[in-house]
């Protein structure tokens, strides 16, 4: 075996360079870069020593993967009916957040049914999930737990154990002793990841790891270990709100972006099947600056609350613009669309913006909703209580369709909403949009249509 080759990992995104830098030329990180050293094996020159592979052809039968239900809706839907035999999860999000209630229920209730589950924690004692067991009214669970970072001594139990899930919370506390570095680098989170993946192809058992994540929300190590695993999920909140978002960034066996909803309550998390009515639940329909948003995560359909405040700005200072649950860039670039297309006076006022109820907001259907809220504070004239509103906006302020608008108007018409503000509809090999008993649509096809509005006798 010949001498061993340094290299140098940053720590931040997993990139390798041949020589140390104090700045990470892939992800512009300081002082990230440490050196590891890998044993260099050399083979027989001229020949491969592998084994030949056995190829077959494209076509053929394929069944879809048997599923494990955990129990818990909102979780089998973000996961895409349930959990996959030999599959591995990544779970991740801020410290407190909830990912280890959730995950310490979902095993409660997958070990009720008769299946084996083994929870191992590398961060807390048998104590504390004893004491967490006992609040969220799983003390009597069959969980088999152990307090271990040792990956040597872990292996070697997930050998001999039964299994049908496994939960290691968390990877970056793992510790493997044939590399020399401290548990959480680069280097050690990749061999613990690779080996506990390794194990669960083998052994069929699914494997759920928690992961912990930098001050940029992203998963902490190497970013390598998002590549081996089969689902990545991300659970979101604010700690000033009661409502957890749990994101499917990543499903090898189902559906991305699909979201599942809690309710963080004194006995644990507790689903919501019907998130609209709960983001709605607190809205007061007379009040100038709201408007309500028919969004879509994944496919489910949500109805959330859009926030808009303009306040004078003290001379001399630059207009303030803050945003809370969707992208500042966007309400940078419709504040100047409805200044200039449609002749709304903003830019000397600050602008706070905000989605009620701790949801974050991606898709570009909201521009409308967003662009109601701020003309509706401009204008000092409520929405309409029982509006909705749902459309992408162009840079020359017109309104441009978005898609599944009928599973949000049938989202709206469920809720007791007798109106829809849309996009004009454009005819599509000759399907028309029906609208639900009891549902006006008021369509538009440019934002003066919206301020105009406004501006005769309130929407």
């Amino acid at each position: 075996m010949a001498k061993s080759a340094p290299r140098f990992v940053c720590q931040s995104c997993g990139a390798a360079f041949p020589k140390w830098a104090g700045r990470c030329e892939a992800c512009d990180a300081w002082n990230s870069i440490v050196e590891e050293h890998a044993e260099v094996r050399p083979g027989p020159a001229g020949k491969a020593s592998g084994r030949p592979l056995g190829f077959v052809p494209l076509a053929g039968s394929a069944e879809p993967p048997p599923r494990t239900p955990t129990g818990i809706a909102e979780l089998d839907r973000v996961l895409g009916g349930g959990l996959v035999p030999a599959s591995a999860v990544l779970v991740g999000g801020d410290p407190g957040i909830g990912k280890s209630t959730l995950l310490l229920q979902a095993a409660a209730k997958l070990a009720a049914t008769g299946r084996p589950v083994l929870y191992v924690t590398g961060e807390e004692s048998i104590e504390q999930i004893r004491l967490r067991a006992r609040r969220l009214g799983v003390a009597n669970a069959p969980i088999s737990l152990a307090s271990a970072v040792n990956l040597r001594d872990i292996a070697a139990s997930l050998e001999r154990e039964p299994a049908s899930l496994v939960v290691i919370d968390s990877i970056q506390t793992m510790w493997f002793d044939q590399i020399d570095s401290a548990p959480g680098t680069v280097s050690q989170v990749r061999a613990a990841s690779f080996e506990l993946i390794r194990l669960a192809k083998t052994r069929g058992f699914a494997l759920v790891l928690v992961g912990h994540v930098t001050k940029d929300g992203a998963i902490a190590g190497p970013r390598v270990l998002e590549h081996m695993v089969d689902a990545v999920l991300y659970f979101e909140g604010e700690r000033g709100h009661q409502f957890r978002i749990l994101r499917a960034v990543k499903n090898r066996y189902g559906a991305t972006d699909e979201i599942g909803v809690f309710e963080m309550t004194e006995q644990g998390l507790a689903e919501v099947p019907n998130p609209s009515a709960l983001f709605l639940a607190e809205r007061r329909g007379n009040i100038a600056g709201s408007a309500v948003f028919a969004g879509l995560e994944g496919s489910r359909p949500v109805l959330v609350e859009v926030q808009a405040l303009l306040a004078p700005n003290p001379p001399g200072s630059a207009p303030r613009r803050s945003v809370i649950g969707w992208d500042g860039g966007r309400l940078a670039m419709l504040l100047a669309v409805l200044e200039t297309r449609s002749g709304l006076r903003l830019s000397g006022s600050d602008v706070y913006l905000n989605v009620a109820g701790g949801l974050r907001i991606t898709e570009p259907a909201a521009d409308l909703a967003v662009a109601a809220a701020l003309v509706s504070a401009s204008t000092d004239q409520p929405t309409s209580a029982g509006m909705v509103y749902f459309g992408e906006v162009g840079l020359s302020g017109e309104i441009r369709q978005v898609a599944q608008a009928d599973a949000r108007l049938k989202e709206a018409a469920k809720l007791g909403f007798d109106g829809a503000c849309l996009p004009r509809r454009v005819a599509r090999g000759g399907r028309a949009l029906a609208a639900p008993d009891g549902l006006g649509l008021h369509e538009i096809g440019h934002l003066s249509d919206l301020v105009a509005r406004f501006g005769k006798s309130g929407p």
